[in-house]
């Protein structure tokens, strides 16, 4: 039997993305350190991107569940000594249970996935940033219920983040409000397969009135640091600040995957403040992805 891979929401239907989201609240509610479901099981993590949450999550997860998880790094490995992708792939996958993979390119991702005998998970690339929206998802359903039919809007960098909501869009059926920088905006491709579920906005003012949800990032992401300069002049007015929160339902809340820089895409006020969700965003990790790994493993 074919594997199920994760490199991407679209990898799911809507309906087992939802039944993910809410198994992933109840092992949250209800944490049995006897249900030990992967254990035996071995999880492969590659990193060429430093990580936190990602790496935390993952690891913790698969120890809560029996499991085990093998970080492993460019450096240590032939992957760093340019070894096919096709060839680490098959090997890898012949000795664990699932890869998860926090890259550069998606195309990476994508070509474990094609090669690998066991399923792969997106962990990030430049593409996209699947796992997070999952934890973004089960903080609002917690917060707020159910998604569909509410508003988001997206300000900041047209980048994986952005990309993955325009994705779980379509998937939760929510419209997305975008404001960024022209020169910043998403790929258009990834826009154009939502149709009218994504709306661009001149300033995020705009974009926030009547949303129910207000999501921002860093303005420069791994490997952009030396545009940092450049991008704090470019993105200057898109800030997420109480003004953009005045703009949305009095009851919005905010999120953002972190690290932040707070007095730059976001203000102190807003992230430290009462309509913020950033913690509970953060730990979520764990339990979404503990579904997930439940979800792909446990099959």
């Amino acid at each position: 039997m074919q594997p199920r891979h994760f490199t991407s929401l679209l990898d799911l239907s809507s309906a087992e993305l939802r039944a993910l989201i809410h198994r992933a609240i109840a092992l949250k509610q209800h944490r049995d350190p006897d249900y030990q479901p992967l254990k035996g099981k071995v999880l492969a993590m590659i990193f060429e991107k430093s990580s936190t949450r990602t790496r935390i999550s993952f690891e913790a997860g698969m120890a809560q569940f029996g499991g085990t998880a093998l970080f492993l790094s460019p450096r240590d490995t032939q992957l760093g000594r340019g070894e096919p992708l096709e060839d680490s792939a098959r090997v890898i996958s012949s000795m664990v249970d699932c890869i998860m993979l926090r890259t550069h390119k998606h195309e990476t991702v994508t070509t474990f996935a094609q090669y690998s005998r066991v399923p792969v998970i997106n962990g990030l690339t430049d593409l996209k940033h699947p796992c997070q929206l999952l934890a973004d998802m089960q903080t609002y359903f917690e917060q707020r219920g159910d998604i569909a039919g509410k508003t988001v809007t997206w300000i900041g960098d047209g980048n994986n983040m952005c990309h993955s909501y325009i994705n779980a869009a379509r998937q939760f059926d929510f419209q997305l409000h975008i404001a960024c920088p022209f020169d910043y905006r998403p790929n258009q491709a990834i826009v154009d397969a939502a149709g009218q579920r994504v709306a661009f906005f001149e300033s995020p003012e705009l974009a926030a009135a009547g949303a129910d949800l207000v999501v921002t990032d860093v303005w420069a992401s791994m490997g952009q640091e030396e545009e940092q300069k450049h991008r704090e002049v470019a993105f200057r007015d898109f800030q997420v600040n109480a003004d953009v929160m005045a703009a949305a339902h009095a009851d919005a809340l905010f999120m953002h995957c972190l690290p932040a820089h707070r007095g730059e895409e976001v203000s102190a006020e807003v992230i430290d403040g009462p309509q913020s969700v950033v913690f509970q965003e953060a730990e979520n990790r764990l339990h979404a992805q503990k579904a997930l790994l439940e979800f792909l493993i446990g099959r």
